[in-house]
């Protein structure tokens, strides 16, 4: 182990040095373990000397930069850190969360390169060159002579190597300045990977906290009430009914008593309860310190400044991580809130309990907790919308057999002759075959859908407001109410992308001879990129267009080559047939096209070079919802809207490619194939897409990352060795983000809203599958990924507008399906204007039109026109057209428009009255609940009485030292009376 600027001299760390023994400690050193040459030693531990050195000037007290004092008391720990030198056999540093000494806390690992003996040529050959080594090269001179037989390729690519320790050491050295302490470990049991590890020393935590304004818990502390005693009885009540239902950790208790938060400040330590400096700042918090500092310290010998951001990017640096709190399972696993979260969250046997959501954002951050507790919220609301939805779908088979238009299909005395559904291979048929797709119609196409689409539409407006309830109860536990977006603007350093783009930019200006000035990206220098996001965005669109299209082809053409089988089974399962297959083909091309369009948003995404990585997250989102959006629902849409609308008539036929004819609706109506593809589409996506390869794929790319570690690299003994935490986390998943996790989640709330009226069935699928997919995500997060740096976030982000934006389409969508898709209103027109009884009875017969078969097109018969046995001269198809007798034959007739107008007026009202209730709802809930806003009012009078009475004591103190210095007898120089006041 190398432990940098830890306080001891050179000289003694030096020579207590072995090169033999693993857990070596010294100052001076070089990558591969081994001594430095004297001469390069000496020049080494004077480049060494500036990151330890306190100059005279910060000796003074000074508030803003007390590091020097800091550097000075801490050279009393030399006793420590000798000690140190000898590794302690103890358990905390064999787990590898401390240093040597078993006493700083690794609170963070960078991870680097280092080179194998007895492959380097093979080691530098894996660095290619770029513009940013090309830049290091020139800051630096030209390259070192060598051995003239060794090829030039190869002193290139070593010194590609060269420039990377050159990247490192400075940057550490500067890390060192900034009051980090690091400790380096290059002989693990990972070949050709080095481990720097870093601890943020107390001064450094306060200095940190107090720039990032990081809400602190202070001595104060005050009585949280409830609300009314009647609420609070109620409160109580409910408490105890669902205990078995919370999981078993402190974090989620409620508390009776809460600590006043205050932004952390230096001068006022003496505010915070610090009796324990070891837990005042807990690893999450500790980690997210050390990050800011890592994004802040730049590296600038290099001629252009660079954060870890960048020397991540440019392969200075492997990888950068805040370690796991321990391990989770194992007879010697040491009690730690990952093994809890584990036990109490990770767990399928927990699956009905509560999440453990204040342990989740203590060990994980408030962004994180925040979508864990919006999927939660998200989870619970679909239970109330899962039962109704079973209702309605109990509702359609109780009714089944009440249906008429159903019953007048499958009546056998009904001998009504249909018109073939394609050219030539299909003949006539009769339309009491349809009898079991009418049925199965009406299980979803029954009066209880339009009830249930008004009800999800108020569904999803409550939601909203439950969920901005939700949130502004945790702001308030969480003390975030007083945080703003601007405290992370602050926060926000540019990206690795827009500093490089930035450097190209800068070096072109300085080789044009150019007046040096502010160098940053324009809309002039992104133009290109947003025309190539223009053309690709529209390109891509087009492309799930086309594939629709041909699945189009696929369902005409496979129709017609079934019905000429000879079978007769294979012809009388034609359409369910094509139905399926068509729906299995959509699945599969919407799961490949969903990596594709991931991969695609990405890149254009990086073209835009954003500068910070809000900025990136937000432009990804929009891009990545778009083409997901587009490529989930394009199929759907079709259906719903399109299908056998496009049709023409017999006779007089649309086709595509001048031999395909457009495909028709069953006789039951679109919807049971809206039903079929919607389901078959959301339960594919749902199993395969969000369970197989979540579970899947993180462990499959462990497992290769673990083989190509292992491959010719651990001896036995070694592989017998327990890892240390650090080696152990490097093996897992780095954290990508929680845009692929809100993404499947959003998609999934677009399923159950927007075309819920023909899937009344959706929210139950989405609500067994969150059951799963909330114990996936937590088993993922706590032992498949690296833990993630904790963000602070006091909202869900853009995904709130996505959330409000759907549920407002939603309500077009489905008033839509309803008018256009089922045969609602056709129904209610009839039987309220058309029918002799008022009833349904002849609601078959009304929407059947009439045509003479000597009227087909020339080509365009049946082949087998007795297929039936008897010889037709009229057959029937579903449209509103004159009959052949009549003055204008197949023309539209006048209750096509009737149906028409009274459509379109069902969609206007549907729409405003659905919208105006969706508007109460928003208006009668109050955005915060009535005891938080007290609450906060409350802490807002406390903390004024808390600053007061401390002005107050400030100023006895004061007092008190005036009157003892009035009562001390003074000796006063010898003066006349005048002299006093002369000195003012």
């Amino acid at each position: 182990m190398d432990a940098i600027g830890t306080g001891t001299s050179p000289s003694k760390s030096l020579h207590n040095h072995d090169p033999k023994r693993p857990g070596k400690t010294f100052l001076v050193h070089n990558r591969s373990g081994v001594h430095l040459p004297e001469l390069d030693l000496e020049s080494a531990m004077r480049r060494q000397e500036k990151y330890t050195h306190v100059p005279v000037k910060e000796e003074g007290v000074d508030i803003i930069d007390i590091k020097g004092i800091e550097d000075i008391g801490y050279v009393q720990q030399d006793s420590i850190l000798l000690n140190a030198l000898v590794p302690k056999e103890n358990s905390q540093c064999r787990q590898g969360l401390y240093f040597q000494d078993g006493q700083r806390r690794v609170d963070y690992v960078l991870t680097y390169h280092i080179k194998k003996p007895s492959s380097s040529r093979r080691h530098s050959s894996r660095f290619t060159d770029n513009a940013f080594t090309r830049s290091l090269r020139r800051g630096r001179g030209p390259p070192p002579k060598g051995d003239p037989e060794v090829g030039t390729q190869e002193h290139s690519l070593h010194y590609h190597e060269d420039d990377k320790r050159f990247c490192q050491d400075e940057f550490e050295g500067n890390l060192i300045e900034m009051g980090l302490e690091l400790e380096k470990d290059e002989h693990t049991k990972i070949p050709g990977v080095g481990f720097l590890k870093i601890h943020a020393p107390w001064h450094v935590l306060c200095r940190e906290a107090e720039f990032m304004k990081l809400k602190m818990p202070t001595k104060k502390v005050y009585e949280v009430k409830q609300g009314s005693s009647l609420v609070e009885k109620i409160n109580i009540f409910i408490t105890k009914v669902t205990e078995p239902l919370h999981p078993n950790v402190e974090e989620n208790r409620i508390q009776n008593v809460k600590h006043l938060s205050y932004p952390f400040s230096r001068e006022k330590q003496h505010l915070f309860d610090l009796s324990d400096r070891d837990s005042f700042f807990d690893s999450k918090t500790r980690s997210s310190i050390v990050f800011e500092v890592l994004k802040r310290t730049k590296c600038t010998k290099s001629k252009h400044s660079m954060g870890i951001t960048s020397l991540l990017a440019n392969g200075v640096y492997m990888a950068a991580y805040p370690l796991h709190d321990g391990d989770i399972d194992g007879e010697n696993a040491d009690p730690n809130d990952r093994k809890l979260l584990y036990e109490e969250w990770a767990s399928y046997s927990v699956f009905y309990k509560y999440q453990p959501i204040g342990l989740i954002r203590k060990y994980f951050g408030e962004k994180i907790g925040l979508y864990f507790a919006w999927l939660g919220v998200y989870t619970q609301m679909l239970i109330p919308a899962s039962l109704v939805g079973v209702i309605v779908f109990l509702y359609g088979c109780a009714t089944v057999d009440e249906d008429i238009p159903s019953m007048e299909i499958c009546d056998k005395r009904n001998n009504i002759t249909m018109c073939p559904l394609c050219d030539r291979a299909c003949s006539y048929w009769k339309l009491i075959t349809a009898c079991g797709t009418a049925r199965a119609s009406h299980l979803f196409d029954n009066p209880a859908t339009v009830f249930f689409s008004i009800f999800m539409a108020l569904w999803a407006a409550m939601f909203m407001e439950h969920w901005k309830r939700r949130q502004m109860r945790l702001n308030y536990i969480w003390d975030l109410t007083g945080f703003e977006d601007e405290e992370v603007r602050q926060l926000d350093h540019p990206r690795a992308e827009y500093e490089f783009r930035v450097m190209q930019k800068a070096l072109k200006k300085e080789h044009k001879a150019q007046k040096p000035e502010k160098v940053k990206l324009t809309c002039k220098d992104r133009l290109p990129a947003y025309m190539t996001n223009l053309v690709m965005m529209l390109f891509m669109i087009g492309v799930t267009f086309a594939i629709v299209f041909g699945v189009i082809v696929y369902r005409i053409s496979t129709t017609s080559a079934l019905y000429m089988s000879s079978n007769p089974t294979t012809r009388s399962n034609a359409q369910l047939t094509v139905k399926t297959t068509a729906a299995i083909i959509n699945l599969v091309v919407i799961l490949i096209l969903d990596e594709v369009y991931g991969a695609v948003a990405r890149w254009l995404t990086i073209l835009e070079v954003p500068k910070t990585d809000k900025s990136f997250e937000e432009r990804l989102i929009f891009k990545t919802f778009i083409l997901k959006f587009v490529n989930a629902f394009t199929p759907i849409i079709y259906i719903a809207f399109f299908r056998g609308r496009l049709v023409g008539r017999p006779g007089s036929y649309l086709y595509v490619f001048e031999s395909y004819r457009m495909e028709e609706c069953a006789h039951g109506g679109c919807l049971m194939e809206l039903c079929i593809q919607l389901s078959i589409t959301m339960l594919g996506k749902q199993l395969i897409q969000n369970n197989l390869f979540e579970i899947g794929i993180p462990k499959l790319k462990k497992l290769i990352r673990y083989i190509k570690s292992k491959q010719g690299a651990f001896q036995e003994e070694e592989q017998d060795k327990k890892l240390q935490r650090y080696e152990t986390d490097h093996f897992l998943e780095p954290f990508a983000g929680l845009t692929p996790e809100y993404m499947e989640m959003i998609i999934q709330f677009g399923f159950v809203t927007l075309f819920v009226a023909s899937f009344p069935l959706a929210p139950l699928f989405a609500l067994l599958n969150n059951i799963i997919e909330i114990r996936l995500d937590a088993k993922k997060f706590v032992a498949e990924l690296r833990r993630p740096i904790a963000a602070r976030a006091k909202d869900i982000g853009i995904w709130y507008n996505i959330l409000r934006g759907i549920s407002k389409v939603a309500v077009i969508i489905n008033a839509f399906v309803i008018s256009f898709t089922s045969d609602f209103i056709p129904r209610l027109v009839y039987q309220y204007m058309y029918s002799p009884d008022g009833s349904m009875h002849g609601f078959v017969n009304h929407t059947l039109s009439y045509f003479n078969v000597s009227d087909f097109q020339e080509g365009k018969d049946p082949l087998e026109p007795m297929y039936l046995e008897y010889r037709v001269e009229i057959c029937r198809y579903k449209d509103y057209r004159e009959p052949p007798w009549s003055l204008t034959p197949y023309e539209i007739s006048k209750e096509f428009w009737t149906v028409l107008a009274v459509r379109l007026a069902f969609v206007i009202v549907f729409q405003n009255v659905v919208m105006l209730m969706s508007d109460v709802v928003d208006w009668l809930i109050p955005d915060i609940p009535k005891d938080i806003s007290l609450q906060i009012h409350k802490e807002k009078i406390l903390m004024v009485e808390l600053f007061m009475k401390e002005e107050q004591g400030k100023m006895q103190t004061l007092d008190s030292k005036d009157s003892c210095n009035s009562h001390s007898p003074v000796p006063r120089p010898h003066s006349t009376p005048n002299s006093h006041t002369s000195n003012y």
